[in-house]
Formats: structure tokens, sequence, C-alpha cells
């Protein structure tokens, strides 16, 4: 299909092996919006905050360090879908059968814990806002039934523009808050030296921060929502890499604007603020005390932004995975980027029966509470996910599985093995610290 003009529309791929390289433009942006809202979600804002909180601006370094290893990941998996035209999951099948079993308990596990936080999280703010208009389960149920409807029965272009429209919420409310604490620039800058604080466990709680800067599967997800837009060959490279910066610029911007809240608001009044998302709240009331009612209405509207757009994000992107997962099983031939690109997987009933599945099930953990069996299963298989996700990159981007063009040069090998050692070491921290003797 082409256009007015006789050019190629977004969604049609060229037959051609060397595609002439798009001219990178602002206008294309998208999926690294989209990436960026959904992998900051509110408990990294929460993580950066405590961070700022406990150690002022030491470690504004590692938040930039954060922001560029997940560069490199995303990029990665973005440059897969475009170099091969086939999708992250058809790569992972060429590796053996046991990416597929990891996948499916990883996404039925996470998936289920994943909707009750996520629906949660975006109810905190509202209840907030609204205490007297029904309880915070049932805020939580509201919020992943809208979240269901929305994904269900839009495409990606509408998924996008409605995701643009809340960064743009999360961006204006946290610049706003940095500029209201009035940073000091000279210890901001200062902060940029990559020095660890004279505490106890520094090295894990640096690790940790560098770790938690935007996203975990949504990484993975970026290449999909790439051909979703309608980029499906190494024409549009360059595109998707100025998109990717993009990204996490803007995850930059998110991260340390709130690291500067926590530096200035809390840390010099040496207040401290609960982990998890409840910590947000109780930074509303603060900012209430020290700024007013409005400043405070305007952060709860930007936590809701924050939260909302991971659960729309994560309910389009996951569910569009699962469905490319399905698909894979049980096609005799590689899954395409050009059928993610048609619309095809979101008009699927494997995409449709994962949104439900994140949807239905996670409403009887909003009422009862999460079972604690379930919950270690699930820290555990999400820790797991990004070192499996960066070493599997590494695997199929040096390989002839990839064309020799597009392979790993050192810059993005030693980018991709330093996150590999870096969520290892997180993830064997995660390991250790379950109470496994209660598992049993």
């Amino acid at each position: 299909m082409a256009d007015t003009t006789g050019h190629p529309t977004d969604t049609q791929a060229s037959s051609d092996p060397h595609p002439p390289q798009r001219r990178p433009s602002w206008r294309h942006i998208g999926p690294g919006v989209v990436v960026a809202a959904t992998g900051v979600g509110a408990g990294d804002l929460v993580a950066t905050l405590i961070a700022g909180s406990n150690f002022g601006y030491t470690l504004l370094w590692a938040a930039v360090v954060g922001c560029l290893v997940k560069i490199s990941l995303a990029e990665a998996a973005g440059r897969w879908h475009l170099a091969t035209g086939r999708t992250l999951f058809d790569g992972w099948a060429s590796l053996g059968r046991w990416t597929g079993w990891f996948f499916a308990v990883y996404a039925v596990v996470w998936g289920f814990v994943y909707g009750a936080a996520a629906m949660s999280s975006s109810a905190l703010p509202l209840q907030a806002m609204f205490p007297e208009v029904m309880d915070l389960q049932w805020w939580g149920v509201a919020c992943g039934l809208v979240g269901l409807v929305f994904v269900w029965f839009n495409r990606y272009a509408v998924f996008e523009k409605v995701m643009t429209v809340l960064v743009g919420v999360m961006f204006v409310v946290t610049v706003y808050l940095a500029v209201r604490v009035t940073p000091n620039l000279p210890d901001a800058l200062a902060g940029l030296l990559p020095v660890l604080p004279d505490e106890k466990d520094s090295v894990l709680n640096t690790l940790g921060l560098i770790g938690g800067v935007g996203g975990t599967i949504t990484l993975a997800a970026y290449g999909y929502w790439v051909n979703a837009k309608g980029w499906t060959d190494t024409g549009w490279m360059r595109v998707m890499r100025l998109d990717n910066r993009v990204a996490y610029a803007t995850t930059g911007v998110f991260v340390v604007a709130m690291l500067f809240v926590g530096a200035e608001l809390l840390h010099s009044a040496h207040v401290a603020i609960a982990s998890g998302d409840q910590g947000l709240v109780q930074l509303g009331d603060i900012l209430e005390a020290e700024y007013g009612g409005a400043t405070s209405t305007f952060f709860l509207i930007g936590f809701f932004a924050t939260s909302f757009t991971s659960l729309i994000g994560v309910w389009h992107g996951v569910s569009l995975m699962f469905a490319d997962f399905v698909a894979r099983r049980r096609a005799a031939s590689g899954a395409t980027g050009e059928e993610v690109a048609s619309g095809e997987r979101e008009r699927s009933w494997p995409f449709r029966a994962y949104l439900l599945w994140l949807t239905f099930p996670p409403i009887v953990l909003l009422f009862q509470g999460q079972p604690f069996r379930l919950v270690i299963l699930y820290g555990v298989l999400g820790a797991a996910f990004l070192p499996f996700l960066a070493l599997t990159l590494v695997w199929l981007l040096n390989s002839d599985r990839t064309p020799r063009p597009w392979r790993n040069g050192p810059l993005s090998n030693g980018m991709l093995a330093l996150a590999a050692l870096l969520f290892l070491v997180l993830c064997v921290k995660q390991v250790w610290d379950q109470p496994w003797s209660e598992f049993f």
C-alpha cells in the first residue's frame, strides 16, 4: 500500500534487502515514548526518591548510567526486529525450546501478580484525590477495566497517541516539582562523579538504582512496538535509534527530576517515606504541607499518569508478545515483523486472552491479598528476565542469525555484557533475599 505520493506507507515492508535509510525525524518518534511511559512506573519514582532522600545527589550518576544501560538493551531488541524482519520470539525459538518454557511460566506468574500491582498503583492517586467516591480496591478494578476496554478496542496508532499525552503530563509534573524544590545545581553536578555512599551495602543499593531505571519486560516489547508502528526493515534503523535515545532521555528527565525532589525536599529535612507506591501518597501529603493543596493535586495527577501508562503499556505490549509467542508455537515458519505491523496480532484471540488474564484473575488479589509463595516466584522470575534478555540478545546479535552489517560492534557488546553482569548480580541478590525457609 502506498500513499498519494507513491511512497510506501509505514506499514509496508520493503522487499529490497538494502532499503534506503529513512532520514531521522521528530515526527516519527513514537515507540520510544511508549517504552519510556511504560517502563517508568510508580515504583521507579519511589526508588529514585528514596535514593535522593538517603544520599542526596551522590547517586545521580547511577541514574544516568541506568538510562544508558537500558538504551543498549532496547536498541538491541529493536535492531533484531529490523535487521532480520523476524520477531524476538522467533529469535528466542532458534536458541532452543527452553526459551519458550521460560517465557510461558514468566508470563503466567508475572502477569497475574503484576496485574494486581498495576491496578492498585493506578488506584492510589485516585483514591487520594477522591476518598469519598469509593474504596481503593474498587478504584483498582475500575482502572483495570478501563485499561482492558481501551486496549481491546484500539489499535497501536491510538494507543501511541494517548500514551504521548500522558507522557506529556508526567514530564510537566516532574519538571515542575524539580524546579519547585529549587535544586542545588553545584551539588547536582558533583553527583555526576561516580562515587559510592559511605554506608553499608552501598554497592548493592547503587546497582539496584541503576537496574531499576525504566523497564523490565517492556524493553523486550520495544521491538514489537517498533513493528506495530510500521517499521519493519533496516531502512528504519536510524529512525529507531533516534526514537530509542529520545525514550531514555525522557526517562532520564523523570528519574533525575525525582532524585532532585528527594534530595531537596526529603534529604535536607531528614524526612523518610515508605518504599512502594504508598510512598508517593506520602510525598503528596508532604507537598501539600510545604507548597499547598494545588501542588499536591498536580503531583497526584502526575502520579496517576505514571501508573496508568505502565498499566496500559503492559496490557498492550506484553499481550502483543504473548500473541506472538502463541503464533510462533502454532506456525511452521517464523513469526515476522510484517505480521505485527499489519495489526493481526492485536486482533488475535491470544492477545485478548492475555488481556483478560492481566485484568480479571488479579482482581481477586486486590481484595484478598497476594499469596506468599506466588509473590516469591514473581520476584525471582522478574529478576531473572533482564539477564535472560541481555544474554540472549548477545547470543542472537553475534551469530549468523543476524545479517553481518547489523551484528553487534564492540560498544554494543560491551554495553550488553555490562547489562548482563549487572542484572545477574541483582538476580542473585533477589533470589538470596527471598525467605525460602518459609516457602516450603
